[in-house]
């Protein structure tokens, strides 16, 4: 198996629900929400793909690094690469009944433990996307990332315990799912909480809890003054809300204003372990991928969500190689190119 055949697997299996495009940029799906593309005119996703893809990188040759480490440590688990798998749900909501949603989530969750990572589970409009994410995690012993709406507090908290149960390390909030329609239809209403909310919650979960869906400094001091242990930069895809900047854009500027005071990750865009290397030089010190692994899932089931994940971690080493990064404690902001005429402005 290789990732040629996984993807003409996944183009037959999705019917054109996602077209498995040579570049996956959103614009092939622009607007197709509910679907697996952008919300609206779709330049919210197209703009996480294209801000990534400006972001060019120094090359260095003249050094010693020749086998870079990539270790990471998610909340005292020990992983073998900082790429770690995005929730995602819905199959037939939202990709074509490609797959049935249990076979999907475990190839997602199994496919990334295998390649040394962790995967999220999810949270939606059909309570079958949490359980069966609490059944697959009590069956692997806690591996995953479960990831929760902004529900009604004491609902939110309800489904915390079920999660905390299953033996996880960290639980995750969308909390960029504030606004969306389908989940008030299917009688799930979810919505933003001011902070004093989440700090009153976020005391009374057991396990660190990241904020995934932050844009702005704004939002990121409000996180770390209700008590998040980690946010995840994050438009949700593209698919929450029109014409917002790609999250490469935001990220310096969040990171310069809360680096060391909650840990930072970072999705939308990354296609490619240059990517990782980008997104980690702007300030993350980790990523989530979302759309490539629902792809490498339909196409290869678990194996070819660890074979995509282990390209990318090939990837990665290469660029640190060249980017002179023995570790990736030495990935910062030199990594990246800035032309003359912007670093004289």
């Amino acid at each position: 198996m290789d990732m040629k055949e996984i993807y003409r697997v996944a183009r037959e299996k999705f019917k054109g629900a996602c077209r498995v495009c040579p570049v996956c940029n959103g614009r092939a799906c622009a607007g197709e929400m509910p679907g697996i593309g952008g919300i609206g005119t779709g330049s919210s996703f197209m703009a996480n793909f294209d801000s990534l893809a400006r972001i060019k990188l120094n090359m260095r040759t003249i050094h010693e690094v020749r086998e870079p480490e990539i270790q990471y440590s998610f909340f005292g688990r020990s992983l073998k690469i900082p790429i770690l798998v995005a929730p995602l749900a819905g199959m037939g909501i939202n990709m074509g009944n490609a797959m049935e949603e249990r076979p999907f989530l475990s190839a997602m969750l199994a496919g990334a433990k295998e390649a040394g990572s962790m995967g999220c589970t999810c949270d939606g409009p059909i309570p079958l996307f949490f359980d069966l994410g609490m059944e697959i995690l009590k069956e692997n012993g806690g591996w995953g990332i479960p990831t929760l709406k902004p529900r009604p507090e004491e609902n939110f908290l309800a489904l915390a315990r079920r999660a905390e149960e299953c033996g996880v390390n960290a639980i995750a909030t969308d909390i960029d799912a504030a606004g969306i329609i389908h989940l008030k239809k299917a009688g799930q209403p979810a919505g933003p909480w001011p902070v004093q909310a989440w700090e009153k919650t976020l005391s009374r979960v057991k396990v660190p809890v990241i904020l995934k869906g932050v844009m702005t400094v704004q939002d990121a001091r409000l996180a770390v003054e209700a008590g998040a242990a980690g946010i995840i930069v994050s438009n949700h895809g593209g698919r929450v809300l029109d014409h917002t900047p790609g999250t490469a854009e935001v990220l310096p500027e969040i990171a310069s204003a809360v680096k060391g005071k909650v840990k930072i990750f970072v999705d939308g865009g990354v296609r490619s372990g240059v990517d990782v290397l980008k997104m980690m030089a702007l300030g993350a010190e980790a990523v989530f991928v979302g759309r490539p692994m629902a792809i490498a899932a339909v196409g290869g089931g678990k194996e070819g969500v660890t074979l995509l994940l282990n390209q990318y971690a090939d990837q990665l080493k290469t660029a640190m190689i060249y980017g002179e990064c023995k570790s990736l404690a030495d990935i910062n902001p030199s990594a990246l190119f800035v032309p003359p005429t912007e670093a004289r402005g």
